[in-house]
């Protein structure tokens, strides 16, 4: 049980420093503590700024459909960023969110917000840990996500397929589809990386700067896994009790442009305007209470 939020910034210190003692394998030891925030109120400024940076209503009385996730983010980095946690925080990515939303959450309810470590697997380059989130009122849980996080290694039998800095995990054969059709262009301006950082309080160095950025190899800043879907989803829109499922395919490189695509049964997606790159993909369904 905990009192507060943990601060970020020294959780991502300890996790990088960590990082090289770490040896990932999905049948390593990892942490079984359940983080728990009681009573759980949200700040509105902070809310105001999330939605002016992710393009949500303003002032709608409602949390958007991706803020818990960030009201958990503190507690996923105070777990991975622990001694006995198999793997490295350094290049740590992101590769995958489903969110289960039950109802409409007022902006002004009071929470209970747990996160814990659901396990490890395999991945075909490597380790992914699974990470749940769960926000909970009057002891009913009424949003709740599951995110995997990837460490790159070599895998048993075979080497890592090679992938740089710059690129995620591609999806498999039978995944690949044809482009949605397009809905709109964004252009994104070169310090998006650090607005989101300031109203979500992620400030990792590949989303600040090109300079920051080229330390962790990639020539330019990249934006936010969670404000690429955030962007997409308060455009697509999604019914109070909702399932969406969220794929990160590759980075998008800030300053930037990008296609938002969509179509009528609810999937949509972000990719590069001259489509060769596909930076996102997911889907909203209605979910049968």
């Amino acid at each position: 049980m905990l009192s507060r939020s943990p601060a970020l910034g020294p959780l991502l210190v300890r996790g990088a420093v960590r990082s090289p003692f770490k040896r990932p394998h999905p049948r390593a030891s990892y942490p079984r503590t359940r983080l728990t925030l009681p009573s759980l109120r949200v700040d509105p400024a902070r809310l105001a700024a999330y939605e002016q940076v992710c393009g949500f209503p303003a002032g709608a009385g409602v949390l958007p459909v991706t803020y818990p996730h960030l009201l958990g983010f503190p507690l996923a980095m105070r777990l991975m960023s622990r001694a006995d946690f198999p793997l490295p925080l350094l290049g740590l990515v992101h590769t995958s969110i489903d969110i289960t939303r039950h109802t409409a959450l007022p902006a002004t309810g009071t929470y209970e917000l747990t996160v814990y470590i659901a396990g490890l697997q395999p991945h075909r380059r490597g380790t992914e840990a699974v990470v749940v989130t769960e926000l909970r009122e009057g002891g009913a849980v009424v949003w709740a996500s599951t995110s995997t996080y990837l460490a790159r290694h070599r895998t048993v039998g075979a080497a890592a397929e090679p992938c740089e800095a710059s690129e995620l995990p591609e999806p498999a054969a039978d995944e690949r589809r044809e482009p949605l059709p397009e809905v709109d262009r964004w252009r994104l301006a070169g310090d998006l990386g650090r607005r989101y950082g300031a109203a979500s309080g992620d400030r990792n160095p590949i989303h600040l700067h090109p300079l920051s950025a080229r330390l962790f190899g990639f020539p330019r800043a990249i934006a936010h896994g969670m404000w690429t879907v955030a962007r997409c989803l308060a455009a697509h829109g999604a019914p109070d009790a909702a399932l969406v499922r969220a794929a990160f395919r590759a980075p998008v490189p800030l300053p930037g442009e990008v296609v938002y695509a969509t179509d009528a049964i609810g999937r949509f997606e972000l990719r590069a305007p001259d489509g060769r790159r596909t930076h996102l993909t997911g889907e909203v369904l209605p979910l049968l209470t």
